[in-house]
């Protein structure tokens, strides 16, 4: 049983191997690995690799924060015990989820980024979701960013990004966005970060003008791309769906065939509740989202427009959305999406009470401990 250690540089292609003199007895690996793993064999996911031909172990972790749950042992040369079976989480562990709040929610009530943080903590939250765009933000921004969160001991889970531009029919504006959205994803890895979250944007023109096809190809080609360099990095992208006529992804039809012609494992979808409630998508239909949702955003609406309400505010009916969900055995995150605070003053009480009615439904539902 061996310690496991991440490379110490977080830029793309610079870690390198952690490598163990030989010795007798089993390797123990934790996060995806499967009995038996074959000599100079890798397992996709996770970037482990074995290599004993000589008799040193070489094994490349991505990051450190993913060395968890499944756990396997695999035989040395000359070990005379069989690998053991994997060892799978429990229904119960794989049914709870964290609670995140997207710190958006202090930032647009005129809070600084310290604060927010604390206060995030403080309430009770699990983990936090960070807006914030890697072109306006300067290294200390950054820098203060993970160390607060780090002292907090608040995991960042996602960045939220809108690049609309990637579906731009001009050319080099497709060429910005992407460029940007690696910077995002840089940014994601440099915070520890599990995804980026996604907005695509619409079609333009009332669809009349650009043939509707061409622009779903465009985000076809520049997701693809971007979910090869998110791959790279162990990231997950998680596309939102929008609850707007003209939105590429406004349904789960939409959502399961970008995701399927997309064709990448980093490419995953984004359940934006209110949004489901507002595009009149019916809880039965996220059955079709097993396997291809990672991340969870949660608000309730008044039913007509756009809201980002505390849950109990509007008129959205959560259990049969959360009963799905739970179903779905996402191992992620619902993070509270509250936007434009009718008080900004009282954005804290605001947070407060979104916390306690979402902690209580998740609660319900077996979606939290």
């Amino acid at each position: 049983k061996l310690p496991v250690s991440a490379p110490s540089s977080r830029k793309k292609h610079q870690g390198g191997p952690t490598v163990f003199p030989p010795i007798a007895g089993s390797l123990r690996f934790v996060q995806g690995t499967t009995p038996g793993l074959a000599t100079g064999s890798s397992h996709k996911e996770t970037g482990c690799r074995l290599a004993n031909a000589t008799g040193i172990i070489v094994i490349s972790v991505p990051r450190e924060r993913k060395l968890k749950r499944d756990v396997a042992w695999v035989s040395l040369p000359g070990e005379r015990n069989s690998p053991a079976p994997v060892a799978q989480p429990t229904e119960k562990e794989m049914c709870c989820m964290k609670l995140g709040l997207i710190n958006s929610a202090w930032a647009q009530a005129g809070k600084d980024t310290t604060w927010g943080i604390k206060k995030t903590k403080e309430i009770g939250f699990d983990c936090i979701d960070i807006f914030a765009d890697p072109f306006d933000i300067d290294i200390r921004e950054r820098v203060l960013i993970k160390r607060e969160c780090d002292r907090a001991e608040l995991p960042i889970v996602s960045v939220c990004c809108v690049a609309v531009g990637l579906i731009d029919f001009n050319a080099s504006v497709r060429r910005f966005h992407q460029e940007r959205c690696v910077a995002y994803l840089d940014m994601c890895y440099e915070f520890e970060a599990r995804n980026l979250l996604l907005v695509l944007g619409e079609y333009i023109w009332n669809r009349e003008v650009i043939p509707p096809r061409e622009q779903w190809d465009y985000a076809i080609e520049t997701c693809r791309e971007l979910a090869e360099y998110a791959g790279d990095l162990d990231l997950r992208i998680a596309m939102e769906l929008e609850p707007f006529p003209l939105s590429l992804l406004n349904n789960v039809d939409n959502m399961v065939r970008f995701i399927d012609e997309v064709n990448h494992p980093a490419m995953r979808a984004n359940i934006d509740v209110s949004h489901l409630h507002l595009a009149n998508v019916a809880p039965a239909e996220l059955a079709r989202l097993k396997g291809r949702a990672t991340h969870v955003h949660l608000s309730d609406c008044d039913g007509k427009v756009h809201g980002d309400l505390p849950p109990g505010r509007g008129v959205v009916d959560f259990p049969p959305y959360l009963e799905e969900i739970r179903k779905l055995n996402i191992d992620g995150t619902i993070s509270l999406e509250l936007e434009y605070s009718p008080e900004p003053s009282q954005i804290e009480n605001w947070v407060r009470e979104a916390y306690t009615a979402t902690d209580t439904l998740m609660r319900a539902h077996g979606l939290r401990d």
